[in-house]
């Protein structure tokens, strides 16, 4: 594969990537929790809803799974609900 062919390759990973932290930010406003997209939607922000530390989440592990608390916790892409759920979760602690 040329050098083309690898570029276009790569951004639409992260084009699929982008879209799937963008369902999640939809997904979390929809249960009343503020989050944006960072970094040329590399990254959501995810605020907590008493003073604190943002959460960060990433999508890793080559598209596969929503990641955050430096990988330490992790949820499949496939389940955006339950994704919602248990970062909405995490961040009213």
């Amino acid at each position: 594969m040329n050098s083309v062919m690898q570029a276009a390759m790569a951004g639409l990973g992260q084009q699929d990537e982008a879209n799937a932290l963008i369902r999640l930010r939809d997904r979390l406003a929809s249960r009343g929790v503020n989050a944006e997209l960072r970094d040329n939607n590399t990254a959501l922000m995810v605020h907590r809803p008493e003073p604190g530390l943002p959460v960060w989440v990433f999508v890793g592990y080559g598209g596969a799974y929503y990641s955050w608390q430096s990988a330490e916790q992790r949820h499949p892409v496939d389940d955006v609900e339950g994704a919602a759920n248990v970062l909405a979760e995490y961040v009213a602690k």
